[in-house]
């Protein structure tokens, strides 16, 4: 089961959206509210909303996602567990809470708002509201059984097994040949029918790359552990002038632009070139 969740303004069309009828809506979950329309229920927000005017994303909207095959033996009442399990794991059990179930697609999933100003008036903080939803849903999958997360993507791993495998056999082939820069990395891959792809946060910064072969589409780390970005970045950086890590860079060139790497990239490329540092001073002895 996958969870996903940020912060909203628009909370009227949020819950009109919710209450779809086209999308076979049904509400699964409803706290501290007493209306019946979304008008109802929009008004019922924005009195409670009203203890903050400082607060303009003021609501929380959430999509929990079942798996297919659970989605199709989910009953409402499973539904209405999942939903209440959610809020729980969220820490949301004081605040204006709607949740509707959307059955129009083969795969079932829970939409659910609350209010983020909670009956004391106090707000909801959502920093890493995203990260925070997945591991609710994993917890609600875990405590009713459903498939979660983790199932899911090793599954996923082991049907690519082949795909990975020849992957990093070919990184290592290319790697042994020392590219002295990300792009000759990025072109000599390309050459073996490996795209590399490059992955930018919200800030336009290198977080890591994605490789597609063969019909996959994976991230490094799912690749193997050794093809994470800051282990990339770090390993070709040996083969030019950023060996020392006081010149670790901040940006770098990479298709023929300048990117700037994120600080979370930067701090694992150092910490993986002190290994290296260290590695390499146990092999020749020296310190000892």
């Amino acid at each position: 089961m996958i969870g996903k969740g940020q912060s909203i303004a628009s909370t009227k069309a949020a819950i009109d959206y919710g209450w779809n009828q086209e999308k076979e809506a049904e509400v699964v979950l409803k706290q501290h509210l007493a209306g019946d329309t979304p008008e109802q229920i929009t008004d019922e927000f924005k009195i409670i909303q009203s203890q903050n005017d400082h607060c303009t994303k003021n609501t929380l909207s959430f999509i929990v996602s079942p798996t297919i095959k659970d989605g199709k033996e989910l009953s409402h009442q499973d539904l209405e567990k999942i939903a209440q399990g959610f809020i729980k794991e969220m820490n949301l059990q004081n605040h204006q809470a709607i949740g509707f179930v959307h059955k129009d697609k083969e795969h079932t999933h829970i939409h659910i708002y609350a209010n983020r100003i909670s009956l004391n008036g106090e707000t909801y903080k959502d920093s890493f509201i995203g990260k925070r939803s997945q591991i609710a849903a994993d917890n609600v999958a875990k405590q009713l059984g459903l498939t979660r997360v983790k199932e899911i993507q090793q599954q996923k791993l082991q049907e690519l097994k082949w795909q990975r495998l020849a992957i990093r056999h070919i990184n290592n082939k290319v790697l042994e040949k020392r590219p002295k820069s990300l792009d000759e990395y990025i072109k000599n891959m390309k050459a073996r029918n490996v795209k590399v792809i490059p992955s930018m946060n919200k800030s336009n910064q290198l977080q890591g790359f994605r490789f597609e072969f063969q019909g996959a589409n994976l991230k490094g780390s799912e690749v193997h552990r050794q093809m994470t970005g800051g282990r990339l970045i770090g390993e070709i950086s040996q083969n030019t002038s950023y060996s020392r890590l006081k010149e670790i860079p901040q940006s770098l060139k990479l298709l023929d632009k300048t990117v700037q790497i994120s600080s979370n990239m930067a701090a694992k490329i150092a910490k993986d070139l002190v290994k290296q540092v260290i590695k390499r001073a146990l092999d020749t002895g020296i310190g000892i």
